[in-house]
This record gives C-alpha cells, sequence and structure tokens, in this order.
C-alpha cells in the first residue's frame, strides 16, 4: 500500500486545531507534523492549504434497510452516501427483515457489511421480549451494543414486558442502547387526535402524539432501570428539553454509565419547519419546539449530551408522500449531518472542536471503539476533508442515497466534503466515491 502525505491542512483534533500536516501508511496514522517541521517523503503528496482535515464522524445511529428492506437503502448505497459525507463508521439497528435477534442473522449482516460496505461497520443485537439467552451469547469486544426499542417504531420491536426489562438491565453487561417513548401515551395521543382530524392530519400535530410526556416517561423508566442495575444505558435520540433533567456532566464520558445522544435533526428543525416539509421532517421521536432545540443545542456544549448522530433511516418518497398516519417515520441524513454540524458552526452556535468532539473523538470513547476517532500515530487513518470555501446547495437529484430525497434540499451549504479515506484508502474525491474500497469490522475494546 502506498503512503500519502496530507500537506499543509488546518488540523482539528482533540480541542486543538493547527496548522500541520499528516502521513498516512499501511492504512494507519504514520505520524502527524505541526507546521514548520520536517516532513517525510510520501508516494501521493496532498496539497490542502486552506482545507481543514478531522478524523471520521462516527455515526452510532443508522438504519442502513438490509436485509429484507432494500427498496428504500442498502449497505453499499447508504455506506457509499456516509463516506461522501464524511462518515467513515457505522453502527447499524436491528428493524430490518429478519430482524436480528439471533447471532446467526448477527453473523449474516455481518457478512453483508464485509462484502458491501465502503465504510467501517458494526450492527447492534436486538432484544425482544422473549430473547435474553441469545442476547447473552453477544461478544461485546466484536459488537457495539444491545437495542432495546422501549416504544415501537418501524419494524415494531417493543420490548414493554417489564419483567423483560428487568433481566435485561440486570443480566446484560455490555451498553444497552435505547429507543424511549411510551407506548400507551402515544396509542392515547393517537386516538384523540385521529378522532379530532381524520386521517388527513397536518403534521404539525406530531410532536403532540409523540409528545414530551410519552419520551420523558420512558426515558425516566430506562434511567430508574440502569441506575438500579449499574447497567451501561446509552438513550438514542433525545429530543426534549425536558429529559436532560435525566443526564448528569458530572463525570468524564469514560467513566458515565448513563450516555445520551442527540441527532442532527433535532439540533437544525422544530415545530415551525412542519408546515413547509410535512413528512420529510417525520422522524420518531419527534422534532419538536424551538425550546427544546435550543436546550439540546446547549445540552450538547456543557456535556450532558454525549455524541451527535443521524438516525438515518431511508423511506421512498413514494412512502412518505401519504396522508400523516400512512406516512412512515424517518429520513436519510448521512450524507450532510457533518455539513449541517459545520453550518451551526458557522452560526455560532457550536465549535468546529466541539463538533469534532461529539461526532468523531465522543463516539470511540462511549463505545470503546479500537484505534478509531482521534487523529493518532498508530490509529486507523479514517479522514475527512473539508473545503469551506466550496459552497453547494442540496438537490434530490445530487444526492447519493438509494431514496434519492433529502430533507435537506434546497438548503445551501457554505462547505464540502473534498475527501474521505477509510483505513488510509481514499474512498471519495470531489464527487467520485470510489466503490471497490471496503471498510473494516469494528472491534472493541471491553
Amino acid at each position: 500500500m502506498s503512503s500519502t502525505l496530507i500537506k499543509n491542512a488546518l488540523i482539528i483534533n482533540e480541542g486543538k486545531s493547527f496548522k500541520g500536516s499528516l502521513l498516512i501508511k499501511e492504512g494507519l496514522i504514520a505520524g502527524i507534523f505541526p507546521e514548520g517541521e520536517v516532513l517525510p517523503k510520501a508516494d501521493v503528496l496532498v496539497d490542502a492549504e486552506g482545507k481543514w482535515l478531522l478524523p471520521g464522524a462516527i455515526d452510532d445511529q443508522v438504519h442502513f434497510r438490509e436485509p429484507g428492506l432494500t427498496h428504500k437503502a442498502d449497505i453499499a448505497s447508504e455506506s457509499a452516501a456516509a463516506v461522501a459525507g464524511g462518515i467513515t463508521s457505522f453502527m447499524e439497528m436491528p428493524n430490518t427483515h429478519p430482524q436480528t435477534t439471533t447471532l446467526e442473522a448477527l453473523e449474516a449482516k455481518y457478512g453483508l457489511g464485509a462484502e458491501k460496505s465502503l465504510a467501517n461497520y458494526s450492527f447492534y443485537m436486538g432484544a425482544t421480549n422473549d430473547n435474553l439467552q441469545e442476547v447473552l451469547k453477544v461478544n461485546p469486544e466484536e459488537v457495539c451494543g444491545i437495542k432495546v426499542f422501549m416504544g415501537s417504531s418501524t419494524g415494531n420491536m417493543l420490548v414493554d414486558n417489564k419483567e423483560t426489562l428487568k433481566l435485561l438491565f440486570s443480566e446484560i453487561p455490555m451498553l444497552i442502547a435505547t429507543h424511549c417513548e411510551d407506548e400507551a401515551t402515544i396509542r392515547h395521543n393517537t386516538a384523540l387526535f385521529r378522532e379530532k382530524y381524520g386521517e388527513q392530519m397536518p403534521f404539525r400535530y406530531h410532536p403532540d402524539i409523540r409528545s414530551t410526556e410519552a419520551c420523558y416517561r420512558s426515558s425516566s423508566v430506562a434511567v430508574d432501570l440502569a441506575t438500579r442495575y449499574n447497567s451501561r444505558l446509552h438513550i438514542l435520540h433525545l429530543s426534549t428539553e425536558k429529559e436532560l433533567s435525566l443526564l448528569s456532566n458530572r463525570l468524564p464520558l469514560a467513566e458515565k454509565r448513563i450516555t445520551g445522544e442527540v441527532c442532527v435533526h433535532h439540533l437544525w428543525f422544530s415545530r415551525a419547519d412542519y408546515d413547509r416539509l410535512g413528512a420529510r421532517i417525520k422522524w420518531n421521536p419527534a422534532v419538536k419546539e424551538e425550546s427544546d432545540r435550543e436546550a439540546l443545542r446547549e445540552g450538547l456544549k456543557n456535556n450532558l449530551l454525549d455524541v451527535v448522530a443521524t438516525d438515518h433511516a431511508p423511506h421512498t418518497l413514494e412512502e412518505k408522500n401519504q396522508a400523516y398516519f400512512a406516512a412512515p417515520s424517518g429520513g436519510p441524513l448521512v450524507a450532510h449531518a457533518l455539513l449541517a454540524m459545520l453550518a451551526l458552526v458557522e452560526q455560532g452556535v457550536f465549535t468546529l472542536e466541539t463538533v469534532v468532539e461529539k461526532m468523531c473523538h465522543a463516539p470511540a470513547t462511549l463505545f470503546r471503539i479500537e484505534k478509531r476517532g482521534y487523529l493518532r500515530t498508530g490509529y486507523h487513518a479514517d479522514l475527512v476533508l473539508v473545503d469551506p470555501k466550496a459552497a453547494q446547495t442540496i438537490s434530490d437529484a445530487g444526492v447519493h442515497y438509494k431514496c434519492k430525497w433529502s430533507p435537506f434540499s434546497g438548503q445551501s451549504f457554505a462547505h464540502s466534503v473534498e475527501s474521505t479515506w477509510v483505513n488510509g484508502q481514499r474512498v471519495f474525491h470531489k464527487g467520485s466515491i470510489d466503490a471497490s474500497v471496503r471498510g473494516q469490522r469494528l472491534r472493541f475494546v471491553k
């Protein structure tokens, strides 16, 4: 494998920004050289003057729809979109067909990853009301975590048996990632709004059905269980200000037992956007009030919230372009999540260092991923080169997603991802994807 020297970049890493160069050799970072140091020779030179060099982003929550739902998306198409957006590693959810609730199904999915994924990959094992013994067989060094749907969403994998939840939290030694929405509250709200508005209910009431109370009731149960049994709990896609009261920033991330994720759409959109975008921003949990969005942004800055992810969950436009109750929840985000976060930097909401911390470093630390997420000598060379002056406007026609649409369609961004390297191989460059590159299975230090 040839060596590559990326020269004269603004390197953003571990809370610092400095001009320098980085050497890739045999798939690893072989050296980092601040400006002024003597540079080594390399087979390939990349002049990154005026560009930003970041670690590859790590997305801890995606739905790539394979197997069984490949009319919406598949591992090849969505991993290509991910690397085009600067995401070099992903962790994928179990609500596929078949569901990933047995070791056999889990290993079959890892086989698909090895065959098709352009990015590095891991897959969650899914919990059900009756598969605890199968879950306990999972090797924590080879699997990112156990997914528990404490609220129903796409795929109907609801775990609602109280005794099962008790056993899961008391016996599982590895990270438990939860979708938290109270099913009884949602059903009650659904009946009320269906009676009032019928099948043509406006999308703006989605956050009233998937309400703050539905989220908080479920999240608080998860936190109570994790506290009682000292479980490693990671609450996915937190969407409300109220839920932040369940989290703490008193310990460094590596020592936390209870952690929280926020998704890009909950940091970007608010209820005011439903009338314009409708089903395109229908997610579970729902995008809620502007006050929730502002609180989530503050929670990320003050370390109540630990990581930023996408909950990338494509559906076809035909599926989405239906009335409220028929339109499925979820949307594609991996290609534009980093750009959206950089736009929030431009708006003064976050710093570049915070974006790198929450999208690159923190997922690696939280999941204890082996030698990824940081620009360090000896780590895998998962890298993203951003051009801060290459403005672009997103369109449905230009996306890499198989579903061929984006909730950001029509949005202009000041930045572009110029190049992405996965394990030292440049898989994306100026709009072109090298489909021959394959990512690696993520490994975890437990």
